[in-house]
């Protein structure tokens, strides 16, 4: 696919690590307002080229980046507003809650002990590695997440409703990022969680289907709207009825996802979701139909021994399968430096789930030797654009990769790149996009990809370092022609 350049124009600057970009009408205006949540748990939008506060909810985030040297993935992780915001003044936060610190969920280890945070690695050849349980859940996890909804009200202060769920998760990572959207097909709130984070998904939380943890949810909010203060929960059927009625799941084998967009095409919408990857690659899938498996079904079947009809469940294949490749632990190898040993971790999970499993539109490595390619580090967004004002990027899908992995490279530039649906169905190659802006001697992480309510414009976040606890590093872009 060919090269695309395009300029960045500046809307915001020296704001927090901007981790959802989206626009919306507020109730008595007349056009869109673009909204940045940053992770620290500030709500800012625009208005006649300044930055207006909308919401601060700093003091109920949990405390950031202590224990991690700055790095964090917990905080204000999402934002998205109901269909009807312009009427009814919903909308709705997903977000780490202040003061739920816990030891994480393997907290013998060696690592905890230390005060660091948990990266597990499998041994293939050690089956007790292979079969971890997360065991003492109510004493052993990282921190909880919230999923509230909220009402602006007539005098534009906004003000907690209730709570939809509260989430009890067994490391500090993967807990998604702009997780939080509304379907134009179902009306429905999707809600994507990470695997729980570590490395490997060491419980196998994303294939367990009475996990909440590496799972797509739709929540049905104009469902029991009197139900509030669910207990913290980190299964399904530990949920009250009343909750367990709202939900269906929709994809299970996640690993970690930056939001779903969705992409109309004739009288149908596709459905695009990035997957974080492990040590090899990053993909983004797409898929049009699909069967959502009520919660309820869910559980039933799980009361009786049985596995539900999944015909028409999507599957990422997480953990038995990273994109494309079955999951591998690579190795260094003494005598050849350039060279990896690539041992696959999960075989026995990666046959299991090789035919029930979606596979990728498109993947990019963390290694890839092509001249017009790039190393990736980490999925950070994936949008639809259908808007005219970049022709040659009209009906693709546009994603950002947090930074270029190339040693040489200093300061640290972030990637834009795109790819499209093919009509055979098959992979896809991807392109990249060629920036003109001039970082100077500052780094630039790619933290956000955001998009207007018709997909006819695009905006990037970008942060000048890699912690949480480095203030005010961050600019929000326009992506035009």
């Amino acid at each position: 696919m060919q090269n695309v350049k395009v300029r960045l124009r500046p809307i915001a600057s020296k704001i927090n690590l901007p981790t959802v970009l989206k626009t919306t009408i507020l109730p008595g205006d007349s056009i869109e307002r673009l909204f940045i949540a940053t992770q620290v748990g500030e709500i800012f939008y625009i208005r006649n080229s300044s930055l207006r506060t909308f919401l601060d909810i700093r003091p109920q985030i949990i405390k950031l980046g202590e224990s991690i040297g700055g790095y964090d993935e917990r905080g204000l992780l999402g934002l998205a507003f109901h269909p009807n915001f312009y009427y009814n003044g919903l909308f709705y936060l997903h977000y780490s809650v202040a003061g739920t610190q816990g030891p994480g969920a393997l907290p013998n280890s060696e690592a905890a002990r230390q005060g660091l945070p948990e990266f597990f690695n499998p041994n293939p050849c050690d089956p007790r590695t292979l079969n971890l349980r997360w065991i003492n859940r109510e004493t052993q996890y990282d921190h909880i997440d919230t999923v509230e909804e909220w009402i602006l009200q007539s005098n534009g202060q906004p003000q907690k409703r209730r709570t939809l769920l509260n989430l009890r998760r067994p490391f500090f990572n993967h807990n998604g990022v702009n997780s939080l959207n509304f379907s134009p097909e179902t009306g429905k709130l999707v809600l994507t969680t990470g695997d729980g984070g570590s490395g490997y998904d060491p419980f196998n939380l994303s294939q367990d289907d009475m996990e909440i943890a590496g799972k797509i949810i739709e929540i049905d909010v104009g469902r029991n709207t009197f139900f509030d203060n669910p207990p913290v929960v980190t299964r399904f059927n530990e949920l009250p009825a009343p909750i367990q009625e709202t939900l269906t799941v929709i994809a299970k084998g996640v690993r970690n996802i930056p939001g779903i967009s969705f992409q109309r095409f004739y009288n149908q919408y596709i459905k695009y979701v990035g997957n974080v990857g492990q040590d090899l690659v990053e993909s983004i899938f797409s898929f049009v139909h699909y069967k959502p498996i009520p919660v309820t079904q869910l559980i039933q079947a799980s009361l009786m021994n049985a596995e539900p009809d999944q015909e028409g469940f999507i599957n990422f294949g997480w953990r038995g399968w990273e994109g494309a490749f079955p999951t591998s632990i690579p190795r260094g190898c003494p005598a050849n430096p350039n060279l990896d040993e690539k041992t696959i971790a999960y075989f026995n999970e990666a046959v299991k789930n090789s035919v029930r499993r979606l596979q990728p539109l498109t993947s990019y490595y963390h290694i890839d030797p092509r001249r017009d390619k790039f190393g990736g580090t980490a999925l950070t967004g994936v949008q639809a654009f259908m808007g005219n004002g970049i022709p040659d990027l009209s009906g693709s899908v546009v994603f950002t990769d947090l930074a270029r992995k190339e040693v040489s490279q200093s300061p640290v530039r972030g990637v834009l790149a795109y790819t499209r649906v093919r009509t055979d169905c098959k992979l896809n190659d991807f392109g990249v996009i060629k920036t003109d802006y001039n970082f100077g001697s500052q780094s630039a992480y790619y933290v956000s990809l955001g998009a207007n309510l018709d997909q006819t414009k695009l905006y990037l976040g970008a942060y000048g370092s890699m912690k949480v606890t480095d203030f005010n590093q961050g600019t929000v872009f326009e992506i035009v022609q």
